[in-house]
């Protein structure tokens, strides 16, 4: 979603200062004002022989990544499963995808990621077994500090997304903040912080000037 035009001025402005801060821990990273303009760079970067696959992510529904990817690279899409077995051998082959596309559910300005995983496949390819990972966020997913992007992820990120799997089985779905709870429903099983990018240059963080996912 476009931002009001001084929150879109603050982006601007903030955006190529996160951005060095996260080459400088390693990532290649990159500001798109627009969410037109990061689609058409992450395109860019993928090569066109690379078989690509993704974690859940509304920010990629909002900027139509999937889409082009299904219409120009080779692509294992889980939701194309026909049973759960099969759902399951596709989210394991995704590991060893050429590139993993995802968001972030937080990142703070001095470059460090932030993200929650109930099943640990998205934290998982985003650690290891891609060549490499494209990781897309709004602006509105970037916070001051560490602490501020735990938070974030806990009480902004994983509430929401609870709401958009309509599964009300867990505190936050009800009150919309973390309960700190043990449901099996839980999508809080795995909690990944990623300080540096290892090796160099793995991970490609395109941030972009809208407000995407949650």
């Amino acid at each position: 979603m476009k931002p009001a035009e001084p929150v879109q001025k603050r982006y601007d402005l903030l955006g190529p200062r996160v951005v060095k801060a996260l080459s400088n821990r390693h990532f290649e990273a990159h500001y798109c004002h627009s969410g037109a303009e990061a689609a058409e760079l992450a395109e860019k970067l993928i090569p066109e022989d690379h078989t690509v696959s993704w974690g859940g992510s509304k920010t990629m529904e909002e900027l139509g990544i999937i889409s082009r990817m299904k219409s120009s690279r080779k692509c294992i899409d889980r939701s194309e499963a026909a049973d759960a077995d099969e759902k399951k051998d596709m989210m394991r082959r995704a590991l060893l995808s050429d590139t993993f596309i995802m968001s972030s559910n937080a990142i703070s300005e001095d470059g460090i990621l932030v993200n929650i995983d109930g099943n640990g496949n998205r934290a998982a390819a985003l650690i290891y077994g891609p060549e490499q990972v494209i990781v897309i966020a709004g602006m509105n997913k970037v916070v001051k500090t560490l602490d501020d992007a735990v938070s974030r992820a806990r009480n902004t990120a994983a509430p929401a997304n609870m709401m958009r799997f309509d599964i009300t089985s867990t505190p936050c779905s009800v009150t919309g903040e973390c309960g700190n709870c043990k449901s099996p429903d839980s999508i809080c099983a795995q909690f990944v912080i990623t300080r540096l990018c290892n090796p160099a240059g793995r991970i490609k963080v395109i941030l972009v000037g809208e407000e995407l996912g949650f």
